[in-house]
């Protein structure tokens, strides 16, 4: 992989970007409609950033063992701290204890969109990196609750 920025340091340049569009597109047609068409952007972005990944995969083919291996990224520099419950050619479990992400977005002011710009790209992101992987997360730290309870699943 090149050399690219810490994820986190991207989330954070990108809500300085995203931030006050969101704010004007409030302003001008509500909240609901706003945060419906983020939420759209930044799916299709992580779609797409999925592709793009798997493309780099070796031989083009993706697995369950890319993937975790991938989440050294979102990890970098301590952005996440994770509970590591099972990991396997079908199964990764993790729980996040800590979220970087979640506290820079409280400190920029942008907490009420944070799940928006960070937490809806998870699920979406295996969409375009290999649809075989699903996530099922009942809880965030962004949404309040104690930790992150990551379940991830590779369908044969």
């Amino acid at each position: 992989m090149s050399e690219e920025l810490p994820v986190l340091l991207k989330r954070r340049l990108q809500a300085q970007v995203i931030g006050p569009i969101h704010a004007e597109m409030v302003a001008a047609i509500g909240k609901e409609k706003a945060d419906a068409i983020l939420d759209a952007a930044v799916r299709k972005a992580a779609i797409a950033e999925g592709k793009s990944f798997a493309a780099k995969a070796p031989g083009g083919v993706t697995s369950l063992a890319g993937f975790i291996k991938l989440y050294e990224l979102w990890m970098k520099d301590g952005a996440l701290e994770v509970e590591v419950l099972e990991a396997s050619d079908t199964v990764f479990d993790f729980d996040v204890t800590r979220c970087k992400y979640a506290e820079t977005y409280k400190e920029m002011g942008l907490g009420h969109i944070g799940h928006l710009m960070s937490c809806n790209r998870d699920g979406t992101f295996c969409q375009g990196y290999d649809p075989k992987i699903t996530l099922e997360r009942r809880h965030t730290i962004m949404a309040g609750a104690a930790r992150c309870t990551f379940r991830y699943r590779r369908s044969e």
